[in-house]
């Protein structure tokens, strides 16, 4: 085995430190900067609402800390899907379109981040959020604004960061295919 196969994931992306260090370095990263700016709109959001939805109570830290903890999962999952090979190969093709045709991995993967941003709103907090808040009976998080504009313009910033972090923290280089004709 070479050293350079050392190095390649088993989805065609070189990478030093791998997927899943790039997606939760990034979802954390992701999260801070969605949690300030919910912060900057409504303290409450992070302070109370989010630790309500597991029925705590708001003390201390613990919004923070769950909400970090939301990007860190949601960062391995964006790793775990733009790495495989469905999503890689539309990642990676060459499109017909010249100025797309012109744009390189990385910012590929900063649109991908920006698009899973989106899926995350229109899925989390828009689906899912009040089946499970109806599921616990719990009216300490009923103040979520789970529509408002501002979930929607952080979770499109969450992604973008993730985006911009996975992109910068692992080496997006597609592995060269070889052929059998070269030595």
């Amino acid at each position: 085995m070479s050293a350079e196969s050392d190095t390649q994931s088993t989805v065609g992306i070189e990478t030093s430190i791998g997927w899943p260090v790039g997606g939760a370095v990034g979802g954390a990263v992701g999260a801070l900067a969605f949690g300030a700016l919910i912060w900057l709109f409504d303290p409450e959001v992070v302070s109370a609402a989010i630790p309500g939805i597991y029925g705590l109570d708001p003390t201390g830290v613990v919004g923070w800390g769950i909400h970090i903890a939301h990007g860190i999962g949601l960062g391995l999952i964006f790793g775990f899907l733009v790495t495989r090979k469905p999503i890689l190969g539309i990642i990676q093709m060459n499109p017909e379109t010249e100025s797309l045709s012109r744009t390189g991995i990385t910012l590929r993967v900063v649109a991908a981040g920006f698009v899973f941003g989106l899926a995350v709103w229109a899925i989390l907090p828009l689906l899912v959020l009040p089946v499970w808040l109806d599921a616990i009976g719990t009216e300490a998080a009923a103040d979520f604004p789970t529509t408002a504009v501002e979930s929607m313009v952080g979770h499109l910033l969450f992604g973008t960061v993730l985006g911009i972090v996975f992109a910068l923290v692992t080496n997006l280089h597609p592995e060269r295919a070889e052929t059998p004709l070269e030595d």
